[in-house]
């Protein structure tokens, strides 16, 4: 007999439950002694633990489980994700947390960077300081903190990244990059194949399959076979989500949008803001390709951003975007402020409806969410 293939809805079912599934996968990575690194951001360099023989993994910080212990620490008044990576570090309640060898952060805001001195009490803690403009000078700052990350690496890990070690990981990253772009390029297609939430899933989990060629072969075969199925049946508008990071607050916004739209395009973090932009694997320079590449990233902690209004313009052209909604996690200061030039370029350069939502991990702002989002989704 051939070789059973899953049903979409099963493989979309197993990349959202990854994330709960694969803390298994690092106890046997600890069980065998490979090493584990811990990230919060996507700034994080991953090819470098990659050359040193280590799997990254990111740190759970997407649910309000945790948080009333955060606050015995941390303020009140802080952004949800910051007081959820604390709470579910010093709770015990993250595996990956616990597996990790060395938990790698970056000061992409003051709150998170504060943080970090907390969790430096019970972890290893290696701290990126990440220049927030992306000017010449701020490259060659960032390629002297891939060096210095380099070398913290090889202490902890007694290991050498050689060059040769560094750029096959490179190549293997890249070969991921691509598979994923394949993949929620897919959305592009009006109607889309799958629902913004079977999308998302799949973007949340795939970070946490360690094997990364299979995972590139697992993403590029799922494109195929989406293309294949073709769209699905009804024509319903097309919201791409832009802001914040959404792995706390998906499921109520996605599911809000959904009852009259397909969420087609993420520019969140994680989604094209983190893949859409590979690592020019023949540089004569592999450290400065890696620190462009990475400092490229169109976060709201860059000022000025222009990558991130560049991207927004080129997707909302692309996926064929009927309105924006920006996602804004309370407190998160950089995010909020450029709401304002979001909807300026969106609304009045593109001439496409534009939201903004604040909102937390709870669940006590879901009816209004789906009073709002129904509302806006239902005018276009």
């Amino acid at each position: 007999m051939g070789e059973y293939i899953k049903e979409l809805p099963d493989v979309f079912s197993e990349f959202s439950e990854q994330r709960r599934q694969s803390f298994l996968t690092a106890m046997e990575y600890k069980k065998q002694g490979k090493p584990l690194v811990g990230a919060f951001c996507t700034y994080l360099p991953m090819e470098l633990p990659l050359a040193a023989g280590a799997s990254v993994v990111s740190l759970c910080s997407v649910s309000d489980e945790t948080i009333p212990a955060a606050e015995q620490d941390l303020p009140r008044n802080l952004c949800p994700l910051i007081k959820a990576s604390y709470g579910f570090a010093k709770t015990d309640k993250c595996p990956y947390f616990y597996f990790s060898d060395l938990v790698i952060g970056e000061t992409t805001c003051d709150g998170k960077k504060k943080m970090y001195e907390f969790l430096s009490q019970f972890k290893p803690i290696h701290v990126m300081e990440l220049p927030h403009t992306q000017s010449e000078q701020a490259l060659q700052l960032w390629k002297s903190e891939l060096y210095r990350l380099k070398a913290a690496l090889e202490e902890r890990f007694h290991t050498e990244i050689t060059e040769e070690k560094l750029r096959a990981a490179v190549r293997l990253r890249n070969q991921v990059r691509r598979s994923m772009i394949e993949f929620y390029d897919t959305m592009q297609m009006d109607p889309p194949p799958m629902s913004g939430m079977d999308c998302y899933n799949v973007l949340n989990g795939a970070p946490f399959r360690f094997d990364l060629e299979n995972l590139a072969k697992e993403l590029t075969e799922l494109a195929a076979r989406l293309r294949e199925r073709g769209s699905l049946p009804e024509r319903k508008p097309r919201i791409l989500l832009t802001g914040c990071p959404i792995g706390g607050v998906y499921k109520k916004v996605i599911s809000a949008l959904e009852q009259s739209a397909y969420v087609v395009a993420f520019e969140n973090c994680g989604g094209a803001k983190a893949t859409h932009e590979l690592v020019d694997e023949d540089a004569d320079d592999i450290y400065e390709a890696l620190a462009r590449r990475y400092l490229n990233i169109g976060c709201s902690c860059m000022t000025p951003n222009p990558n991130r209004m560049t991207l927004l313009r080129k997707m909302i052209e692309d996926y064929k975007i009927d309105g924006v909604v920006e996602v804004v996690l309370q407190t998160c200061l950089t995010y909020s402020v450029e709401s304002g030039l979001i909807r300026q370029m969106v609304t009045k350069d593109l001439g496409v409806p534009y939201i903004s939502i604040e909102t937390d991990y709870s669940m006590a702002d879901t009816a209004q969410l789906q009073t709002r989002l129904g509302a806006f989704t239902e005018m276009l």
